[in-house]
């Protein structure tokens, strides 16, 4: 390689660190403040489970319509994913996860795609989109998640569909996130058990193992257990896709920021090495010149 093309590939590999290294501060920025809200929603999150695990328990919510587990209909797949890439396999781990339940059934899928990723991999699979949500706010509100429910419970309560699932990361820590599947309806107290142990924070005031509940429960409701259906589980479904997009966006900026700083890092490494080469070569063309110079010098003797 030549010299002036190993050092135009120094100067670029130096620009192209300068924006990776400014999109790890940016990244780092924006991780900081989902992480906030990811860690200050997982206490309603936890009060909400707590809730539904109990309901899902009471002997007379056992027949009702958000608890009976239907052998017929379909299945909406609700997808969370990033509208942008550059974040690791924080995407691809989730597509992954999304694959498996598509390829087992694929005739009874359908599909909500948050995330502009999620979106591209159901038309590449030529999956039937009920609806697509891009380009939502880091500050995600519940105005956001209102619109999201409503389909949800609205498709289900027709009837047609037996099995509502969401996939989305688990945020865990700066370098490590989960994809996750979970089954949002029919009620299930064991479902409940799993979501709340991994929203658990590994050490704090709600790290505490819970426990199934395993007891039935019996409870009077007023003025009946439908009508307090009908106001309270569209509360808690919101609850659980509002967790469900904090955790992803936690997940989004923490991944881009490792892989940010990775990029960040191999620029570092590939600018050493091309610094020796040019070294290397810069000092093999003027040994070349000296001894040009010198053997000229004697040829004129």
């Amino acid at each position: 390689m030549a010299l002036k093309q190993v050092k135009n590939k120094i100067i670029s590999t130096k620009k192209t660190g300068q924006v990776t290294k400014a999109m790890e501060s940016v990244s780092a920025v924006k991780m900081r403040k989902a992480q906030e809200r990811a860690f200050a929603g997982r206490p309603y999150v936890h009060a909400a489970m707590r809730i539904l695990s109990r309901l899902a328990s009471s002997p007379d919510l056992r027949h009702s319509n958000y608890t009976t587990k239907k052998e017929e209909g379909k299945r909406i797949l609700v997808i969370v994913t990033s509208d942008k890439g550059l974040a690791g396999s924080v995407n691809s781990a989730v597509i992954k996860k999304a694959e498996e339940v598509v390829h087992k059934y694929r005739a009874e899928i359908e599909v909500i795609c948050i995330g502009r990723k999620a979106g591209d991999f159901a038309r590449r699979e030529k999956l039937e989109i009920i609806e697509e949500h891009n380009n939502v706010s880091d500050a995600v509100t519940m105005a956001d998640i209102y619109e999201m429910s409503k389909v949800i419970l609205d498709r289900f309560n027709t009837g047609a569909y037996k099995e509502i699932e969401i996939i989305y990361q688990n945020f865990l820590s700066t370098f490590e996130q989960l994809p996750t599947k979970r089954t949002i309806l029919p009620l299930d107290p064991a479902e409940i058990h799993y979501i709340l142990r991994g929203i658990r924070p590994k050490k704090g005031k709600f790290s505490e193992e819970i426990e199934p509940a395993t007891a039935i429960v019996s409870y009077t409701i007023e003025p009946s257990a439908e009508e307090v259906l009908k106001s309270l589980i569209p509360r808690l479904i919101e609850i659980i896709i509002y967790h469900a997009l904090l955790e992803s966006k936690a997940s989004e900026h923490s991944a881009r920021m490792v892989a940010m700083k990775n990029a960040t890092d191999k620029s570092k490494e590939v600018i050493k090495a091309l610094t020796i080469k040019y070294n290397k070569a810069r000092q093999t063309a003027i040994t070349a010149e000296v001894s040009e110079i010198t053997a000229g010098v004697e040829a004129m003797k």
